[in-house]
């Protein structure tokens, strides 16, 4: 087999998506067209953040995810890092919720058993979750059932912040 038909052949490869991703592309429609309902129904701010949680958790094997609101305590992110690490848990990828108006309204945290990184994949995933669950939240703040969250008086950001997790061995 010649170099050129190798060339062609992965080419093809590439361009043909699987039955699996199709697949995958589906629930993902599904699920995320659920949390848009759930949220302009007006569910509950925790129902929903839960929802996403467990969207994601399905979609990337082995992970566990978290997502937290504002805290006055800011120990409360060390505390559930220790907590992760005495069952076993790595921090797989961490990312922070920001409004539209560059304001904080809480963390993404997903963990896994293993120590590794999110593939592009993987990151694009969590990513997704992440923007769903400031939309939920700020929905929420806006329809007035969580006005406290304005009373944190969170800094401005720019943009989201997505942190690779450093390598712990």
């Amino acid at each position: 087999m010649d170099e050129s038909h190798s060339r062609a052949h992965e080419k093809w490869q590439i361009a043909v998506p699987s039955r699996a991703s199709g697949r995958t592309i589906q629930y993902l429609l599904k699920a995320e067209r659920r949390i848009l309902e759930s949220i302009s129904a007006r569910t509950p701010l925790l129902e929903i953040l839960n929802e996403i949680g467990s969207a994601l958790d399905c979609q990337i094997a082995n992970i566990a995810s978290l997502i937290s609101l504002p805290s006055r305590d800011t120990g409360e992110s060390a505390t559930n890092d220790m907590n992760a690490a005495l069952f076993g848990l790595y921090t797989f990828c961490s990312a922070s919720l920001v409004g539209v108006n560059h304001e904080l309204l809480g963390s993404l945290k997903v963990y896994c058993g293993t120590p590794q990184s999110p593939s592009l994949e993987e990151f694009q995933l969590i990513e997704q979750a992440g923007c769903l669950a400031a939309i939920a939240i700020e929905h929420d703040v806006e329809a007035g059932r969580h006005a406290s969250l304005r009373v944190l008086e969170n800094p401005p950001m720019r943009g989201r912040v997505l942190e690779w997790p450093i390598s712990t061995g």
